[in-house]
């Protein structure tokens, strides 16, 4: 049925759009609160709070036909932000090494996987959804 398929989306736009606007605003408050003092690291954090807000209103105001590719782009913005998160964690970005019980740490590893997952999930039906014959 059509519209179990469109409230599916809806769901999916708007948990994307919330978690994107979540990892901006962690973004966002971590370079105000003094990530903004790092050389390269700063700017990054500032660059993904306002990418990442620009995003989550993509995801909202996007036509349907037009939705897979900004879920998908969102999805890969989001996952580069995690893998950045990680090399940070493991080996260091930048010359910057972050420790796993640095305030908001955790809450990142959480809002930026679940946002992948949602985000990739509403890509995928998206363009399933663009690919289905109109009766």
């Amino acid at each position: 049925m059509a519209t179990d398929g469109a409230a599916v989306r809806l769901v999916l736009r708007l948990a994307g759009a919330g978690l994107t606007a979540a990892m901006a605003a962690i973004h966002l408050r971590l370079w105000a609160d003094g990530y903004r003092d790092l050389s390269t690291i700063g700017p990054l954090f500032l660059l993904n709070g306002i990418v990442g807000i620009l995003l989550a209103l993509a995801l909202l105001v996007t036509p349907v036909r037009a939705l897979g590719p900004v879920a998908a782009v969102t999805a890969l913005f989001t996952a580069g932000t995690l893998g950045a998160l990680f090399l940070s964690l493991t080996t260091g970005l930048f010359g910057f090494d972050e420790s796993i019980d640095a305030e908001l740490v955790r809450p990142t590893l959480y809002v930026e996987t679940a946002g992948v997952l949602v985000l990739i999930t509403l890509a995928v039906t998206a363009f399933s959804h663009r690919r289905r014959p109109r009766r």
